[in-house]
């Protein structure tokens, strides 16, 4: 499959790998949140990627519209900022897909309109400290991996990558967005939770693209 378009079935199982991947990191999304803002974004993206795990077994025509599930679970169950950014992220990468499967210039136009999305919703830019901070190079990255001629699974590799080291950019950087910015100076040497959590999400989407058919097959477990 790596080197095909990704189909329906790769992305509920990304769903299911992130919901597993986010309740595998609840405590350690709760501590760094907590260090800096309310504590609650590792609960509240376990909730939301939970119920949109329940939601999996139903009938989906695409990609698309697996995600769009996602973007309507979200915004309706997790509270806080990650609720309307995750939510607002999924749906613009849902309605870029469209209808068909995803090719590796489609995955990477979806990201990069999941990226806008939460531009759009959170008003931040890279250099704030938040979660643009790893959106922004997966974006980068994924479209030089597409333009390269990468399959759809080496351009989220890329993009996971990309963001990885995003992420690990707000260490220094001082929080202007959200919370985090109440602090000052106070933030930097503090990890963001959103750009933390967007690896996760990136990092399931690999995993899921890299994963045999039939995986998916059968109930939870």
């Amino acid at each position: 499959m790596a080197g095909d378009a990704l189909d329906t079935a790769w992305a509920v199982r990304w769903i299911r790998a992130a919901a597993d991947t986010v309740a595998e990191h609840r405590a350690e999304l709760v501590n760094l949140d907590r260090a800096i803002g309310d504590g609650d974004h590792g609960e509240n993206l376990d909730r939301g990627f939970t119920a949109a795990r329940e939601k999996l077994d139903d009938e989906y025509a695409a990609p698309g519209a697996v995600l769009k599930m996602v973007a309507m679970t979200l915004m309706s169950k997790v509270g806080g900022a990650a609720g309307p950014l995750y939510g607002t992220a999924f749906l613009r990468a849902a309605t870029s897909l469209g209808d068909g499967d995803a090719s590796a210039e489609d995955v990477a136009a979806a990201l990069a309109a999941a990226r806008d999305g939460v531009v759009s919703r959170g008003k931040a830019e890279v250099g704030d400290a938040t979660m643009v901070d790893a959106w922004t190079p997966a974006v980068d990255a994924a479209a030089q991996a597409a333009a390269g001629g990468a399959t759809p699974a080496e351009v989220l590799a890329a993009a996971a990558d990309a963001a990885q080291t995003g992420a690990e950019s707000t260490d220094a950087l001082q929080a202007r967005k959200g919370r985090a910015s109440y602090l000052g100076e106070r933030s930097v040497g503090h990890r963001d939770p959103g750009a933390v959590s967007t690896v996760l999400l990136l990092r399931a989407a690999v995993d899921a693209a890299t994963t045999a058919d039939g995986s998916d097959e059968g109930p939870d477990a």
